[in-house]
């Protein structure tokens, strides 16, 4: 078993849709080993996205993971971060597979509903970061 990192975007929580994305995973047989729902600081927010300092889109995604709830959950199964990655589809939403999370749910390349680990190691510095 190996673990990864969720987080419903705060476009998705202010449609209502956490549930059906609990559903969509729990349907791909991951289990849900630990979820909250926090209102995330700026200051916090930007030390998650640290990796991105610099970047000209950092402040609008700042902005944005800071206008509402988000759910982050640890999510166990074989093959976590991997087969996540392909359940929740590109970033930009135009050009997810039809199918993923993404592209059913997901409003633009910004408010894409969805965050998840990009790695085994990223998973577990992110996982131990909400949890």
């Amino acid at each position: 078993m190996s673990r990864t990192l969720l987080i419903v975007k705060p476009d998705a929580a202010e449609r209502n849709l956490i549930g059906h994305i609990i559903s969509r995973l729990e349907k791909s047989r991951y289990k849900i080993v630990e979820m909250k729902m926090v209102r995330l600081t700026e200051e916090v927010t930007r030390k998650f996205y640290a990796v991105h300092e610099g970047q000209p889109f950092l402040d609008d995604l700042v902005a944005f993971m800071t206008s509402g709830p988000v759910v982050p959950m640890a999510l166990e199964k074989d093959n976590a971060v991997e087969d996540l990655r392909i359940l929740i589809g590109a970033t930009n939403p135009e050009t997810a597979a039809c199918g993923t999370i993404r592209f059913e749910i997901g409003k633009n390349i910004e408010k894409n509903s969805v965050h998840a680990s990009d790695s085994d190691e990223n998973a577990a510095k992110e996982i131990a970061f909400f949890f």
